[in-house]
């Protein structure tokens, strides 16, 4: 704890909070522009343009930052010293080709965001390899005093998050971005705009990237090659605190105690951070490329935004704790060593035949490699490793699904299709023999369901368009069929889907989709009442721990505030909480259509483990059972 705060202390004795201003905000207030945008923006508030001027100057000391040389080296330090528990992985020849535009152009980084480090271990990277410095966004929640003021020397940009009466703020800040683009600065922010709950990654947030787009389409304004940056990690001190929330603790504020806690965490090592580079891209050029479009600006940010956020999960490698940990929740019980290289055994040759990327070029089949895997995770305590029989066995303690859930979640994007291509052949497969059938045959009966699932799933996944959205699921066919298969016969889907290895579907979708079976159950309870949001979560939290208890939901993971709002947000988009024509009526459908969802995921999981279920089986699939 002393050393903790020595180092902390140090760092902040080192500098000496002044009245200065950096650079761009100098030249941001002397900048005719802004003179002329700050009098309107007074105007329409009924104040002088002097008022404002002053509040923009205040707000610039609040949120400008540079680099000081020797206070940017000395944190540096400090955030190598922050990440002791970990040793960070980079791919030397991607930061090699973002160096060559580093050289050319101001670089915009969307980095992915599972923990505090990340704002750490981002610019020590590119530092310590002789990029041009990085202004980082920080959230004002994270401005601590004094602390603050030493960190904002080093690049940190602190922001308000709740502005929507503060036009002179948000003014202030776009422009002050605009400034920093026109210097040809590297900016970096988060495009979750906060860390992730579950692991797998936030629907974006705009506010940043729309300011940036602001500025590259001013005139005379320098283009900005925005670079996707993911980083993931073994595992992490964090996910315990956040896995509570998720249950329904409170947040523990962020201040001085809290950096000394979360400083004195890292002292356990955790094993390896995964730093790697996406797919850049020039930010006018696509603008330029939707416009032509007929996009409007405004919904050019979003398809942006979602670019990036496609490109951050093709860039996520897959780790060895993210697949041991998709094992255990799969089995939901204690698992020898074999057994889990079986499980991980398909799964490894399907990620090589899609050529995702391995944390660290692992071997994910090697014995070795999973074991350890095991027992790390069996030393920070998410798994109980028990040894008292013929051979060792692991399983997930109680308390900790939700946490392996965050591990396997970080990878769990890129199974999604082929657990969606699962459930399209089952129900091509279940097309009885005297079905009428469309026009396109059971192909198109197929296709329709898994654009329903992917309705279903659209706010819980980022799904490309549609067009590529068959493409991948034709890739997904391909791979099971060994060939090209546009359009498979009933017979012909059932007989894949009983030869495919792995099975994914109840593996990838059961949580989400249990989560949401609470959620429309409660709706559907409420008839064509109205619903209180806030009530109808905690209604669904405490029935999801009962449900938990009497196994009517797998597994403890879909107990989680953060799936059932994901849950409440498709029934809001459906038009479901609030009075309405047959409420009750479309509320019912709503859990009814969830409930099919989940039979046919059971009848996956019986064919994923050679077994019969309860849930009777139809057509083909049945006969070939």
């Amino acid at each position: 704890m002393r050393r903790t705060r020595d180092v902390v202390a140090k760092a902040v004795e080192r500098v000496r909070p002044g009245n200065s201003l950096p650079r761009e905000a100098v030249e941001l207030l002397d900048d005719a522009a802004f003179e002329r945008e700050l009098a309107e923006v007074a105007r329409a508030q009924g104040t002088d343009a002097d008022s404002a001027r002053a509040e923009a100057r205040a707000y610039l000391h609040e949120m400008a930052a540079h680099h000081g040389d020797r206070m940017t080296e000395q944190w540096a330090k400090v955030g190598s010293w922050f990440m002791r528990a970990y040793d960070i992985v980079v791919d030397e020849e991607q930061i090699q080709r973002l160096r060559r535009l580093d050289s050319q152009h101001s670089l915009g980084i969307a980095f992915s965001h599972r923990s505090y480090l990340d704002g750490m271990a981002i610019p020590n990277v590119l530092g310590a390899r002789r990029f041009s410095p990085t202004f980082t966004f920080g959230g004002a929640n994270l401005n601590l005093p004094v602390l603050g003021a030493v960190v904002s020397r080093t690049g940190i940009i602190f922001i308000r998050r709740a502005t929507t009466d503060l036009p002179v703020y948000r003014l202030t800040l776009r422009c002050y971005i605009r400034q920093l683009v026109r210097n040809r600065r590297n900016l970096a922010w988060s495009i979750e705009g906060g860390r992730t709950r579950t692991g797998k990654l936030r629907p974006p947030v705009h506010g940043i990237l729309k300011y940036l787009v602001d500025a590259v389409e001013g005139p005379g304004s320098p283009d900005t090659q925005v670079v996707p940056i993911s980083i993931v990690y073994d595992q992490l001190h964090e996910v315990s605190g956040m896995t509570a929330e998720a249950r329904g603790a409170r947040k523990r504020p962020e201040d001085l105690r809290f950096v000394v806690r979360f400083a004195r965490l890292q002292r356990t090592r955790m094993g390896r951070a995964y730093l790697t580079v996406g797919e850049p891209f020039s930010l006018r050029e696509r603008l330029d490329e939707l416009h032509g479009d007929g996009l409007t600006s405004h919904q050019a940010i979003e398809r942006i935004a979602l670019d990036i956020s496609h490109r951050l999960n093709r860039a996520t490698p897959v780790t060895v704790t993210a697949i041991v940990s998709l094992a255990l929740l799969g089995a939901d019980r204690a698992l020898t060593l074999d057994e889990v290289l079986d499980t991980v055994e398909p799964l490894a040759r399907y990620i090589g035949e899609r050529e995702w990327p391995v944390a660290g070029g692992a071997n994910l089949q090697d014995r070795a490699t999973v074991r350890r895997a095991l027992q790390e995770l069996s030393s920070s305590g998410v798994l109980s490793q028990y040894e008292g029989g013929t051979e060792p066995v692991w399983s997930i303690l109680e308390d900790q699904h939700l946490v392996a859930a965050f591990y396997r979640n970080t990878v769990i994007h890129m199974l999604v299709d082929r657990a969606i291509g699962e459930l399209a052949l089952l129900t091509m497969a279940e097309l009885r023999p005297d079905a009428t059938l469309p026009a396109g045959g059971a192909a198109e009966v197929g296709w329709d369901e898994a654009k329903r699932i992917r309705d279903l799933l659209k706010f819980e996944f980022f799904f490309p368009g549609r067009v590529r959205f068959e493409e991948d699921l034709r890739t997904e066919l391909r791979i099971l069929a060994g060939e090209d298969l546009l359009d498979p016969t009933p017979e012909q889907a059932g007989e894949l889907l009983r030869q495919a290895r792995p099975h994914l579907a109840h593996l990838v979708l059961r949580p989400f989709l249990d989560a949401y079976l609470v959620v429309a159950h409660r709706l559907a309870e409420q008839g064509d009442a109205e619903v209180d949001e806030e009530a109808l979560l905690a209604d669904a939290l405490a029935v999801g721990r009962q449900w938990q208890l009497q196994h009517k939901v797998a597994s403890a993971e879909s107990v989680s505030l953060e799936l059932f709002r994901t849950a409440l947000a498709l029934a809001r988009h459906r038009g479901l909480l609030e009075a309405g024509p047959e409420l009750a009526t479309r509320r019912e459908a709503f859990l009814v259509e969830i409930q099919d969802s989940l039979r046919r995921l059971d009848v996956i999981a019986s064919l994923a483990t050679g077994t019969r279920t309860d849930v009777p089986v139809t057509g083909v699939l049945g006969a070939l059972r």
